[in-house]
């Protein structure tokens, strides 16, 4: 058989400095490539989408050169995609890898779904306390409102 050889998997081109967010889910990448402004990038950034993966069925990943994100970005990382690993690369070597997490407390860039609450009514920045991990529901710390994660809008 002369199809024998046929390689069966896609090569990307591996980065020499910069960051990797891998096992997002796939419904969520262009999410999180929006929601880091990364069209408006001018450095490489590679995106996988419906990739094949054992653990998740289908997942994304997402290749920035150059990029090391700030806590804040990674906060917003973990909120979209909680179960997106981090991989740090220096001199094409990987440097540390670990999951995002959903901080206990988020503060400034997510919007408060109750329109008469002070965070939307006057410049005062937004607080909110993560009440449930699992299902993603933050309590607002102005008002009490509960957000579920459908309604969440990062800022």
């Amino acid at each position: 058989m002369e199809n024998e050889n046929i390689r069966k998997e896609l090569v990307v081109s591996a980065i020499e400095n910069g960051t990797v967010i891998d096992h997002i889910p796939a419904k969520s990448v262009f999410r999180v490539v929006k929601m880091l402004n990364l069209e408006e990038t001018g450095t490489q950034v590679t995106i996988g989408f419906n990739l094949d993966s054992q653990k998740y069925g289908k997942k994304g990943i997402i290749k920035v050169s150059n990029v090391f994100f700030e806590k804040q970005d990674i906060n917003k990382i973990a909120l979209i995609a909680p179960s997106a690993t981090l991989i740090i690369i220096k001199d094409y070597k990987v440097i540390e890898k670990r999951h995002v997490e959903i901080p206990d407390v988020i503060k400034r860039f997510v919007k408060c779904v109750n329109p008469n609450c002070i965070t939307n009514q006057e410049n005062v920045s937004t607080r909110f306390s993560v009440i449930d991990k699992e299902d993603l529901k933050l309590q607002c710390h102005f008002c009490e409102k509960i957000t579920a994660k459908n309604n969440i809008v990062i800022l």
